[in-house]
């Protein structure tokens, strides 16, 4: 199971974060984004600057009580013309905040898993600016790029995020769509290294669950992982992506991803 390094998640926050800004220069302010149907660019340029100094703000003052979570938020430049700077020290803001001895320090995690607090809001935010890149990427008519090692990460992430003690809490008609009796889907990258790019999803009646790996499934998906990571965030449809083999139940495979969003989406 592929997993970043501090310094790898950290360079990719701030190249994502810019490639993000890039494509909403070309798309323009008021472009519609066509992924996040309620938003357009200049909501998504403010939720992902905005989102990055909140976090940051919570990994600099060692936020474990989430009563103490921040309050306000960044204000975003009038001038879009300021957005990229404004991106770029949001970007830099929090990446900076995750040294070393942050991610072991004792931080607020909302998905109460087994990682430390720094550890969840790394893997956060480098879902954040990746995925919304993907947004504005679209949203500006340009391809969805990813590096196979960081989309890899993020779709482990994914998996834990929709199997996270609190995923119920938040996201309570997701955690029963995605109940079974048993159903399995497994979920192959192409790109990775051997045994880092797999994923076995079984649908449990207690909830789903994941583990790295390869095992006979239901259904299989087989593909790049950064294609494979833009299908399960719903950024590019199951149908949409040809570089992507489906063996077995392409309904199940369907079904789960029909069923499966972010909070942040």
């Amino acid at each position: 199971m592929t997993e970043l390094n501090a310094e790898t998640a950290r360079h990719a926050i701030v190249e994502h974060t810019r490639r993000l800004a890039e494509s909403a220069a070309a798309a323009g302010p008021d472009a519609a984004v066509p992924t996040a149907p309620k938003w357009t660019v200049t909501d998504l340029v403010a939720h992902l600057g905005q989102t990055q100094n909140w976090v940051a703000e919570i990994i600099e003052r060692r936020v474990t009580d989430p009563t103490q979570l921040p309050t306000e938020v960044a204000a975003l430049p009038t001038d879009p013309g300021e957005w990229p700077a404004w991106l770029s020290q949001a970007a830099q803001r929090v990446a900076n905040a995750f040294s070393d001895d942050a991610l072991e320090a004792p931080v607020f995690n909302a998905a109460a898993d087994e990682r430390t607090g720094g550890q969840f809001w790394l893997s956060s935010m480098v879902n954040e600016a990746v995925v919304h890149g993907f947004d504005a990427a679209i949203a500006a008519g340009r391809p969805v790029d990813v590096d196979a090692d960081v989309a890899a990460a993020l779709i482990s992430n994914h998996f834990r995020m929709l199997t996270s003690p609190t995923w119920e809490m938040q996201r309570p008609e997701s955690a029963h769509a995605i109940r079974g009796t048993g159903q399995t889907l497994q979920w192959l990258a192409t790109d990775t290294a051997d045994g880092e790019g797999a994923w076995f999803v079984e649908r449990r009646p207690d909830g789903a669950t994941w583990q790295a790996g390869t095992r006979p499934a239901d259904v299989t998906v087989t593909g790049p992982a950064g294609a494979l990571l833009a299908v399960l965030t719903r950024r590019v449809p199951l149908s949409g992506m040809a570089t992507l083999g489906i063996d077995g139940d392409t309904g199940l495979a369907r079904h789960w991803v029909d069923s499966t969003a972010h909070v942040s989406d």
